[in-house]
């Protein structure tokens, strides 16, 4: 008599790492993203970890000339871009579509704040649509998102610190248990810039030690659905 049973999620295990090698991790924003070399020291603190193998993906390969010409540069860091402009242009559809993703980091907001001096809230709401997009490319994307960096100059910190107040507040309403939401604070201690607007080394060492436990943690869960949802799809026959 031939019944179908379901492996037991301990056969699964001894493919941890083939499925942590499917986890896709995308880095978003704007030029704090992709011209800066936190994405370096990231990946380098990665790679001696189980996550080492993570795919990151993105349209960009861009940096800031970091010396390290084995990490993986893929991102969707983009100088100069609105959060805002993002959104209302839906930009980011495309790059997903081109590069989907199971986590996605994103650092975004000064622009709209230094160039154009938005409205926190037309931000927030900005906000809300990216993570609408990111939802639809992928209704479990697991998403960690920075209260941004201050400015070394001008009065523009004073509306950073607003937006930022208010990101806790966004977070805590769009998060779900399938598609969570982490709140990192990139502010805090990050005015370590060379150029009053980007990091310096040392900032970009204080952003990766912030990023470094949110993805580690977003990528536990990812890694813990693909395995749940594996266990609950294979099936193999056997003969009693």
């Amino acid at each position: 008599m031939i019944f179908n049973k379901i492996l037991p999620v301990a056969v699964l295990l001894g493919a941890t790492a083939a499925q942590n090698a499917t986890l896709r991790y995308m880095p978003f924003g704007d030029s704090i993203t992709e011209i800066i070399c936190w994405r370096a020291m990231l990946w380098e603190k990665l790679k001696t970890t189980e996550w080492g193998t993570v795919d990151w993906v993105g349209s960009g390969k861009t940096e800031n000339n970091c010396q390290d010409a084995t990490y993986d540069r893929d991102n969707e860091g983009h100088s100069g871009f609105l959060a805002i402009d993002i959104a209302n242009r839906q930009q980011l559809v495309g790059w997903l579509n081109t590069n989907p993703a199971d986590v996605i980091t994103m650092h975004l907001g000064t622009n709209d704040i230094v160039q154009q001096n938005k409205p926190v809230n037309d931000i927030i709401a900005a906000f809300t649509t990216l993570v609408g997009v990111m939802r639809k490319s992928n209704p479990s994307m697991k998403i960690v998102v920075a209260q941004i960096i201050p400015m070394g100059f001008g009065s523009y910190n004073t509306q950073i610190q607003s937006l930022n107040a208010a990101i806790i507040p966004w977070a805590q309403g769009l998060n779900t248990t399938e598609s969570p939401i982490w709140v990192v604070d990139q502010y805090t201690g990050t005015s370590d810039l060379r150029d009053g607007v980007h990091p310096n080394a040392a900032g970009d060492t204080k952003m990766m030690n912030v990023w470094y436990p949110a993805l580690v943690n977003a990528f536990q869960v990812a890694q813990a659905d693909k395995a749940a949802k594996a266990a609950q799809q294979v099936e193999v026959p056997f003969t009693a």
